[in-house]
């Protein structure tokens, strides 16, 4: 293991433990306390000999989202016990619900504007988000990919979710929200993570302002056809003093702004060929001028029909957000 690493999780196992022997002064508990004292204890000493992340049965790497959930793990999924692996895949379940009761209605109406959406996990929990809020007549909307997958990227989107939702009311510029969220998020994520995203707020009038932190292009369907918009910043989490601007978009009545990751993009037939940007602005040239629901369904329909059966290996989610007066 790397120095640097080893010397962030010891840290962080460090603090933990002193924050055990506070609780053993003052808590009814002491033998669970002492068990989780010397569980980090042990952590510790396994930092130590340079063996910390590895089953102590195959002595493979345990998996990156489980050690982020729980640092005092010591056996990969292969190896836990039946009763272990009944409760990882309760636990599983029980994550997937609370994700998805963060998401927003599916389809949302709003004076002026319509949105609808896709999301659709590759396993029970996903590092996609997007989220919908109203405020003083605008609609705000954030919608994203947290690095990596399974528990850690879908712990992490939760955190995105719930700081936005902070953030929103007293912050109206998007470009400054996402400041806010990026320092945030640097300041509470281990370093290896970040995440890409794009968030707007669409305004009574048509206007649109959006600040596209590292994600895929949004793309603008209108009578002036398929044109894309290009990042105005670095993901989330990459450094902790980025700078993030916006650019505005004026949408007229029947035009649509399109959001995706690279779900839909990068998919892979199984010829290894990728479905791509250039499949993706043809399908969304023939959605011009359709509700936002029915943009969605037409990307995911030409996306299964490139696909063919192949198996899909990424979070997809999609979006439109359609102006209708």
């Amino acid at each position: 293991m790397a120095t640097v690493a080893s010397n962030v999780i010891a840290r962080e196992l460090r603090e933990r433990r002193v924050q055990l022997e506070i609780a053993r002064e003052t808590a009814a508990a002491e033998a669970d306390i002492d068990r989780l004292l010397a569980e980090v204890d042990a952590a510790l000493a396994r930092v130590g000999a340079g063996t910390y992340g590895l089953c102590e049965v195959c002595h493979d790497p345990v998996e990156p989202e489980r050690l982020q959930a729980d640092p005092l793990l010591r056996f990969c999924i292969d190896h836990l016990s039946a009763p272990e692996q009944r409760a990882l895949e309760q636990d599983l379940q029980t994550a997937a619900r609370v994700q998805r009761g963060l998401l927003p209605e599916q389809d949302i109406a709003a004076p002026g504007w319509e949105i609808s959406y896709h999301w659709e996990p590759a396993g029970l929990v996903s590092g996609d988000w997007c989220d919908v809020v109203r405020h003083d007549g605008d609609l705000f909307f954030m919608f994203g990919d947290v690095s990596g997958k399974g528990v850690a990227a879908a712990i992490l989107m939760s955190h995105l979710h719930a700081t936005f939702r902070t953030l929103v009311p007293g912050t109206p510029k998007v470009g400054h929200l996402v400041e806010s969220a990026n320092r945030v998020f640097r300041e509470s994520t281990p370093s290896p993570y970040f995440a890409t995203l794009v968030c707007g707020r669409a305004a009574a009038s048509g206007e649109v302002e959006l600040c596209n932190a590292g994600h895929c292009p949004p793309v603008v369907l209108s009578s002036r056809g398929v044109e894309t918009v290009a990042p105005t910043g670095l993901p989330v989490g990459t450094f902790f003093s980025a700078a993030y601007g916006s650019r505005g978009v004026r949408l007229d009545a029947g035009d649509a702004l399109v959001l995706y990751t690279d779900g839909l993009t990068e998919a892979r037939d199984r010829s290894d060929a990728e479905y791509g940007t250039d499949r993706l602005a043809r399908t969304l040239a023939g959605a011009r001028g359709l509700a936002a629901g029915a943009v969605v369904a037409a990307c995911l329909e030409d996306q299964a029909a490139f696909l063919a059966g192949a198996p899909k290996r990424d979070d997809l989610t999609v979006m439109a957000i359609r102006r209708t007066a």
